[in-house]
């Protein structure tokens, strides 16, 4: 550009992959092809080291390390004459720089690169580089956090790390802190960046988030573990009806496996809600009772019967080795549908329906389960409605409910928000829920540490989630 003149900015953000350095590679060129085209003075992209990428441990491996070091000398040879950041790594003239202090001169104009942002930093161009986590309902938290005097662009991966998401939603402002682009979640987009025009910023609803960024997530899990199908129980409950709509939003509903197995409590209602969720969402189905494999453990093995606790894990334990079986089989992977109210309570059965590889509701209290199934009814029924209406049940043992063992769902995932997520002080918990209440419930979230460690790999929603963020003791005498 000449004197004067705005630098022709693009911004890119890119799908790509931990550890995957071939295809971060060709991820990385094809955008900055794109912005080539657009005649960009500069293309930013996000962070691209295994570090930022949430590989973990990984990234203190040798030859990790040497990849990751290859793929900016590739990089910089494939985008020859072009000008590039990459996270805080400049790539101009076929050179691969660094600044120690974030600065960069680019045609004249004074550029700073941070992983975190400091108000009063003076420059041209400030550009902000670091891969976030996805919280649900907070980007324009994180976008008014922004007080900015230059112009100034955020830039995120779309990757999967585990339990974090790196879901994109990256976004420019101008001079006059006025928002003037906002990426989308989970998508590719590179975009030249226009300062001089300000952006109305799109609030997606919760729920569409919950959506867009879970069934991202399965869809990167299976790419990345090399599943092409998944598997799950079809109780006729809520939460696997909100699952299944998930994975078939992810997958497709030609590999997605629904497995009914009715045992001598399950109603008929289930059987039949279960069903037409089968066929509202097309997928196939099996039934495979488990009472035979009931009574057959109770004649040959347990020798009497007790009604108790024992019993009720037996029927969730023979539902697991069922769809493990055929998860094994058929190289199938087992979706699990526990939610993050029945996580907090350890209202599960370890080895039974907590089984399974990976979870996509795993962060969302039953309250939300309720609300992201209702908007994906907004357009026709999918969960059925009957499904939605009726009280929640294990369906263990003779009218079970799970009221009766648990808080009303309100009121339980109100106190797990604000205990939990929210870092609220007992005694204005207290103030709205009673002492004994609250101090049960938090006790509970306590003894239920041992069974959330032995869970599959769950997405994070939330800044405090029980996949990740929350790191409580299993062996504690504190709340016993």
């Amino acid at each position: 550009p000449q004197k004067g003149e705005k630098m022709k900015t693009a911004l890119a953000q890119v799908r790509l992959k931990t550890g995957d350095f071939e295809f971060n590679f060709n991820s990385i060129i094809e955008a900055i092809d794109e912005a080539d085209c657009a005649d960009c003075d500069l293309t930013i992209l996000p962070e691209i080291d295994p570090a930022d990428l949430g590989a973990k441990d990984l990234c203190m491996d040798e030859y990790c390390r040497a990849e990751q070091e290859n793929l900016y000398r590739r990089i910089a040879d494939k985008a020859s004459g072009k000008t590039v950041l990459l996270g805080n790594i400049l790539i101009k003239g076929g050179m691969v720089l660094s600044s120690p202090d974030g600065f960069f001169e680019i045609n004249g104009r004074k550029i700073f690169v941070s992983d975190e942002y400091h108000e009063n930093e003076a420059c041209d161009l400030y550009v902000l580089a670091k891969n976030r986590y996805f919280v649900m309902d907070s980007d324009l938290e994180f976008i008014e956090s922004i007080h900015t005097k230059s112009d100034f662009v955020y830039v995120n991966a779309v990757c999967q790390a585990d339990e974090n998401i790196y879901a994109g939603g990256s976004f420019a402002k101008n001079p006059r802190n006025e928002l003037v682009f906002q990426a989308p979640l989970c998508k590719k987009d590179v975009r030249v960046i226009d300062f001089t025009s300000a952006a109305v910023f799109e609030d997606e609803p919760v729920e569409q988030q919950i959506i867009d960024v879970t069934t991202f997530a399965l869809r990167e899990y299976c790419e990345n573990t090399g599943f092409k199908r998944v598997i799950l129980g079809l109780s006729g409950g809520i939460d696997s009806a909100l699952t299944a709509a998930l994975a078939v939003k992810a997958l497709g509903a030609q590999n997605v496996l629904g497995i009914l197995m009715p045992g001598m409590y399950s109603s008929q209602g289930s059987i039949d809600d279960a069903l037409s969720l089968a066929q509202n969402l097309g997928i196939k189905t099996e039934k495979h009772p488990i009472t035979p494999l009931f009574e057959n453990f109770m004649e040959k093995i347990a020798h009497e019967r007790c009604q108790d606790l024992a019993e009720e894990n037996l029927q969730a334990r023979l539902r697991a080795l069922i769809l493990m079986f055929f998860s094994n089989r058929n190289d199938r992977l087992l979706v699990s549908t526990g939610n993050k109210s029945e996580s907090a309570m350890g209202y599960g059965t370890l080895y039974g329906d907590l089984a399974g590889g990976f979870n996509m509701i795993a962060d969302l209290t039953k309250t939300n389960v309720y609300r992201a199934a209702n908007y994906i009814n907004k357009s026709g029924e999918v969960i059925p409605q009957a499904t939605i209406n009726k009280a929640p049940s294990a369906e263990l043992s003779p009218g079970q409910k799970d009221n009766d063992s648990l808080p009303e769902y309100a009121v339980l995932d109100d106190i797990i928000e604000m205990y939990i997520e929210q870092s609220r002080p007992h005694e204005e918990i207290y103030e709205k829920y009673g002492k004994a209440l609250v101090d049960d419930t938090i006790k509970r979230i306590y003894r239920a540490q041992f069974k959330r460690k032995q869970c599959g790999l769950g997405v994070r929603l939330t800044e405090r989630s029980f996949c990740c963020g929350v790191n409580l003791p299993v062996a504690q005498r504190f709340y016993c």
